[in-house]
């Protein structure tokens, strides 16, 4: 097998000198970020998804948190400062970010949006997203990666 085609997510992350470690599994279409932490053998809470919503002003954001979560709507808004966020539909997916459902990642989109990451993954020396197609993932410090992209961290989830 050749060299492994390199995602926007990893040429960002070579650019901004990020080291990550990318990791790949055998997947022909979406499956659940439950279902690739546990093919991987990688704990729950340090697999994140990432969802991406729009704002009331019409701005999109993305929101990663851990794979066994829910994603607090209110929590979410509050953290971008806007009245409310509603989660974008499966098929304006690609068309906002370049990405397909299972392989969207908050870096190389077609554009930047505001990224807000699970506060517990600030605890966290590293964690697992996506690499920006279905079947990779990149582990890499959450602390670089809401530095590269200018995100923060705040509570999102349900509780």
């Amino acid at each position: 097998m050749g060299k492994e085609a390199k995602t926007n997510a990893m040429r960002f992350l070579e650019k901004n000198k990020i080291s990550y470690e990318p990791q790949s599994y055998e997947c022909e279409e979406f499956i659940d970020g439950l279902t690739v932490a546990e093919n991987l053998g990688q704990s729950f809470e340090e697999t994140f998804k990432t969802l991406v919503a729009q704002g009331k002003s019409g701005e999109y954001y993305c929101f990663l948190l851990p794979v066994a979560e829910e994603l607090d709507l209110k929590k979410a808004a509050k953290s971008i400062g806007e009245k409310s966020v509603e989660l974008l539909h499966v098929k304006d997916i690609t068309k906002v970010t370049g990405y397909v459902r299972g392989g969207c990642t908050p870096i190389g989109m077609k554009k930047q949006f505001m990224t807000v990451v699970h506060e517990s993954a600030s605890e966290l020396p590293k964690f697992y997203i996506s690499g920006g197609r279905i079947g990779l993932q990149i582990h890499l410090s959450p602390a670089e990666l809401v530095n590269a992209i200018r995100g923060k961290f705040a509570d999102l989830i349900l509780s």
